[in-house]
This record gives C-alpha cells, sequence and structure tokens, in this order.
C-alpha cells in the first residue's frame, strides 16, 4: 500500500482542515466512515502555528473517483 502525502494546509479549505470534509475530494465525512490522518502542525511565515485535523474517505475506491471528476 503506498502512503499518499498530505497536499499543503493552505491548498485546503477551512472544512478540509478540520475534518469536515476529505483532503482528497472534498466530500463531506461523517463519523465512522472516514480516516483520521491525525492531528498535523502547520507553521506559516508569518503568524502563530495552528494545528489542523484532516480526515479522508475510508472508501479509497470512491474517493478516487470524486478526485478525478474535480476540475
Amino acid at each position: 500500500m503506498s502512503v499518499r502525502a498530505l497536499p499543503a494546509v493552505t491548498e485546503l479549505t477551512e472544512q478540509q482542515q478540520r475534518g469536515w470534509r476529505c483532503v482528497w475530494c472534498r466530500h463531506p465525512l461523517a463519523t465512522g466512515a472516514d480516516v483520521d490522518l491525525g492531528e498535523q502542525r502547520a507553521t506559516p511565515a508569518n503568524g502563530a502555528a495552528y494545528s489542523w485535523f484532516p480526515r479522508a474517505c475510508a472508501d479509497t475506491e470512491e474517493c478516487a473517483s470524486r478526485t478525478v471528476a474535480t476540475p
């Protein structure tokens, strides 16, 4: 199984950063139907460091099909 690198936090919506939507396909997530990718820390060039909480779809095939369809 390959490991995907997380996208840059600056490329994600607030909902993706908070784990409400998948970091890959932006699909809304529900507890139990997702994969917790762990707390991440971001340190911007200007401003204070902060945590973000990415999650992804548990169904990787469905997620991949939505990712391809996303412009």
